[in-house]
């Protein structure tokens, strides 16, 4: 008989070379196992064999290993150096390299740490604070401005910006006005814990204040009507403001009817600021009287929302003159945006009609914006009476331009990466790859993208050339015959339909949101359920959701339900696919409404771009999509694409709506 010794010893040496078989994918697994458990042991040994074994996603467990390293602060600087040389063409580089600067800053080794800061290419506030707080130590450069625009960006800052903005307060660079507008700041943005530690930077305040913003947050009308805080001392009138600002978001009404009471008892410069909040959030609540607030406003410093939000409330009630205005005092990078040039050039047209001028100057705009390729853009060229219509294809990639893609290391990891489901690694690595590629070598990628079935990064490459294009890569029609059986079947344009799943999923079928929305068409769970039921879909079950033809015909089920309880507006149907068909209708006019203007007054910032995109999409689509027996989508410029959303007839002011 075998002793138990022995048996003991057979035992691992079976292990042993059940590991030592294990193949590299399986291996890369374990690998990966080891750095979420953060097993640097096992990590190691995995990364070493990998390496051994020249697997193609070596360089993966060598990342993952030198991470725990600098987490657990049990590596030498030579060894990130070797590390970074090494692994210098990689996608990942970048983000040791931050971690690694991290580490220096906070040991406060500031020669090692500039050196390497020059080669740092990631935008991360927390390596900015050391650069600032470097600088400071050392006074070798002058940071107030930087110091300044991060103080005021309201950002979550990291806690060691917290001993950066120490030395810059006691070196007197922070002054006491500074943090005033960073608490009022972060009040503004409903931060209240933020303002709270904001403002414990003002010497000798006194923190018992927090109770009247606790009572402002929780009773704004009764705070503002009962005179809880004063409205003359500089918190106490920060305070009235944020209790107007909190009551103004949920009830506009309220919020109003309260201010014309109290307004009185502000300083005049507060009192414009607390009309600009008003106007603003009534603005978002589609308030017939926005554009009138804002006038309350005047000599209040408006910020970049509040500016769009005014343009956006002079739209619904056509008042060009307010438009131009609002437009005229932005800030020349926020007027560059499409959306500011196009209304701005549709305000000058609207004034201008017996001016030359005017027209001349908005023709000016519109035909610069004609030649960007995005919604404003194709509107703006119709208005040149340039009808938006299919691009032609300007190039068809080769085989051998393909190949000659496919051959390169890093699209070879891409591939390896997404097979293993490891998206986020393999759409950056694929990234990576291209940063340096030229129109045709995009295009090259795009075909190949294609050839995989991997959608998105294919309209991703196609999407990013400058001059060569190829509509074809950039809007492609994967499944047509499923897609053109469920839109016949639902009643639907199938352009419309393309134009929604491009932009849900990029015809990814595992593509699943943040929030939970799954498969081509995006469905919410919930929402899938209930369309399955209306459809009388016998055994569905929440694992049928990824399935293609399953999700094809619940999403055009649910689209034509959408657009039925629309009246078949499209616009709004797209609005309530995204957001939900009760806010979709929500968001209509007392009076009929331009389309555009509809969609620009969307309270949401995805939804208005997602509805910007989809019907753009839809556009291009169309042509493509017209079979030869002359059925599929009809062709029609952009803007009859939209045509007009309906009014109620009946007042409209709805409650603020959160993102």
């Amino acid at each position: 008989m075998l002793t138990f010794r022995l048996l003991l010893a057979l035992a691992a040496i079976t292990l042993s070379s059940q590991v030592f078989a294990m193949s590299d994918e399986a291996l890369f697994a374990h690998a990966r196992a080891a750095y979420a458990s953060k097993n640097e042991i096992a990590l190691s040994d995995d990364a070493s064999q990998l390496k051994t074994q020249q697997y193609l996603l070596a360089p993966y467990a060598d990342y993952w290993l030198m991470l725990l390293k600098l987490e657990k602060n049990n590596v030498r600087d030579e060894e990130v150096q070797n590390f970074l040389v090494q692994y210098l063409d990689m996608p990942f580089a970048d983000r040791v390299r931050g971690e690694w600067l991290k580490k220096l800053g906070k040991e406060q080794n500031w020669g090692p740490f500039f050196e390497e800061l020059d080669l740092f290419k990631r935008d991360d506030v927390a390596v900015q604070c050391y650069a600032m707080q470097g600088h400071t130590l050392l006074n070798d450069a002058d940071v107030k401005a930087q110091a300044k625009a991060l103080w005021l960006s309201n950002l979550a800052l990291p806690s060691n910006c917290t001993q950066t903005f120490d030395a810059l307060q006691l070196a007197e660079v922070l002054s006491v006005d500074d943090i005033w507008a960073r608490f009022r700041l972060a009040l503004q943005d409903a931060k209240l814990g933020v303002a709270k530690s904001t403002i414990t930077r003002v010497p000798g305040f006194d923190t018992t204040n927090f109770k009247l913003l606790d009572r402002a947050y929780q009773s704004p009308k009764a705070f503002l009507e009962n005179g809880v805080a004063s409205y003359k001392s500089r918190f106490g009138a920060e305070a009235n403001l944020y209790a107007l600002d909190r009551l103004a978001r949920t009830k506009i009404e309220d919020a109003i009817s309260t201010y014309n009471k109290v307004q009185h008892q502000f300083e005049a410069d507060n009192r414009a600021y607390g009309w600009g909040r008003v106007a603003y959030h009534a603005a978002r609540s589609h308030h017939p009287q926005a554009v009138s607030f804002y006038a309350e406003a005047y000599g209040a410093m408006l910020d970049k929302e509040q500016l769009a939000w005014k343009v956006r409330a002079a739209l619904r009630e056509q008042d060009w003159q307010a438009v131009l205005d609002a437009v005229a005092a932005m800030q020349p990078k926020q007027l560059e945006e499409g959306a500011w040039r196009y209304w701005k050039a549709r305000a000058l047209k609207a004034l201008g009609k017996n001016e030359s001028a005017q027209l001349a100057e908005a023709n000016a705009i519109f035909s610069k914006l004609s030649t960007e390729r995005h919604f404003y853009g194709w509107l703006a060229a119709e208005e040149l009476e340039s009808v938006m219509s299919n691009p032609a294809t300007d190039f068809i990639p080769t085989d051998n331009e393909v190949t000659a893609i496919a051959s390169q290391l890093g699209i070879k990891r891409a591939l390896a990466l997404q097979r293993l489901d490891m998206r986020v690694e393999a759409k950056a690595e694929w990234v990576w790859a291209a940063r340096g590629f030229d129109d045709p070598q995009l295009l090259a990628a795009a075909e190949y993208g294609i050839r995989q079935k991997w959608y998105d990064i294919a309209i991703y490459s196609a999407d990013n050339t400058k001059i060569t294009h190829n509509f074809n890569l950039r809007y492609p029609t994967p499944y047509r015959d499923l897609f053109h059986t469920s839109a016949s079947n639902a009643g639907l344009d199938e352009a419309w339909v393309y134009g929604i799943t491009r932009q849900e999923s990029r015809f990814m079928h595992y593509a699943k949101s943040g929030v939970g929305a799954a498969g081509l068409m995006q469905l919410m769970p919930a929402t899938a359920k209930w369309t399955a039921k209306r459809m009388g879909l016998d055994g569905y079950h929440n694992g049928m959701i990824h399935d293609l033809s399953t999700n094809i015909d619940l999403g055009t089920y649910y689209m034509r339900y959408t657009l039925d309880q629309m009246g078949g507006n499209a616009v709004m149907a797209t609005a309530g696919y995204n957001a939900g068909p009760s806010r979709a209708k929500k968001w209509m006019h007392t009076k009929p409404l331009e389309a555009a203007i509809y969609i620009e007054s969307i309270p949401f910032t995805e939804t208005r771009g997602y509805v910007q995109k989809v019907m753009a999409n839809a556009q291009i689509y169309a042509p493509r999509l017209i079979d030869k027996k002359g059925g599929g989508a009809k062709i029609q410029t952009l803007k009859a694409r939209l045509g007009n959303v309906p009014g109620t007839g009946l007042p409209v002011i709805t409650e603020e709506d959160s993102e």
